[in-house]
């Protein structure tokens, strides 16, 4: 199981930390940071296909073609957290090496977003009170870590949860005579 935690946990956190990478850097140097978050989400979705995979390998390969529920769900959850906590990182480098001003660019486009759309003063007010909070929890490191990670987890976990109970075999075909 190690083996295909490593090497499909590794494909995933490569998919989705290089699309990090990329719609970071596009949307921090472009200004806009609307329909990154669909894209974000897409990227994430593909990238954690790589569970299904992962499971399915684990089950045919190892497991003779046979595999519980649980048993599947476990493999599948340590390929998410291997994914997930290279995301994590990544996001760590790339926030606090060469984004450190990410927050301040992120608040002043959601609050000109806001202003855009007409919003009236007491949403505006309560918009930029989200996102002074959300900016002073940015300079907490456990802080980022927590967002980070709440922000590809669930995927992950819906993608594990979905491939566990496709995959999921109690007996082998072949074996059935």
């Amino acid at each position: 199981m190690k083996r295909n935690v490593l090497i499909f946990g590794l494909i995933s956190g490569l998919i989705i930390s290089s699309m990090l990478v990329y719609s970071t850097a596009y949307c921090y140097t472009d200004g806009n940071f609307e329909g990154n978050m669909t894209l974000g989400f897409l990227a994430m979705f593909i990238a954690f296909t790589m569970v299904f995979f992962g499971i399915k390998n684990y089950r045919d390969k190892e497991l003779n073609g046979i595999i519980t529920f649980g048993k599947a769900f476990e493999t599948g959850l340590y390929i998410v957290l291997f994914a997930s906590t290279m995301y994590v990182v990544v996001w760590l480098i790339d926030f606090y090496l060469f984004l450190p001003d990410f927050m301040d660019k992120y608040a002043a486009f959601v609050l000109g977003k806001a202003q855009a759309d007409g919003v009236s003063d007491i949403e505006f007010a309560r918009k930029t009170a989200e996102m002074n909070n959300y900016k002073e929890m940015y300079k907490n490191p456990l802080y980022i870590i927590l967002l980070t990670y709440a922000e590809v987890l669930p995927i992950g976990l819906l993608v594990n949860l979905i491939s566990s109970l496709i995959l999921q075999k109690k007996t082998n075909p072949d074996n059935v005579a």
